[in-house]
């Protein structure tokens, strides 16, 4: 299974990073292999989806998702998430802090795609 996807939404490219249900040892993997793919992209070039529902986030993870959005911002010119109704908000909190960029969270990912895009424009 691939965590990683593109999908086309108005002419828009969206890099959707799925993280559905993964266990905390898989998402560290994972991270890893996203923040590599992502860095091979142009700056300022993406706009990314990441699917959180159901995902182990425990300290560990939360610190890696830190390090990954700081390492990717100069390439991510907007992001979603969706899933994060479990997501532990001093996490979510955190996340936007040490990024220093907003990640506002969608309830669906339709809602996600249409502000990525709409945002764009």
């Amino acid at each position: 299974m691939s965590a990683c996807d593109s999908s086309s939404t108005k002419a828009h490219a969206i890099y959707v990073i799925d993280l559905t249900h993964c266990a905390a040892k898989e998402l560290l993997l994972l991270l890893d292999l996203i923040r590599a793919d992502i860095s091979r992209r142009a700056p300022g070039s993406l706009l990314t989806l990441a699917d959180f529902t159901g995902a182990e986030i425990d300290k560990n993870v939360a610190t890696r998702i830190k390090e990954v959005l700081v390492f990717d911002r100069p390439y991510v010119k907007r992001a979603g998430w969706i899933g994060t109704e479990n997501l532990p908000h001093v996490f979510y909190e955190h996340f936007k802090s040490f990024s220093q960029r907003e990640l506002p969270p969608f309830k669906t990912r339709e809602e996600a795609m249409d502000w990525l895009v709409r945002a764009g424009e």
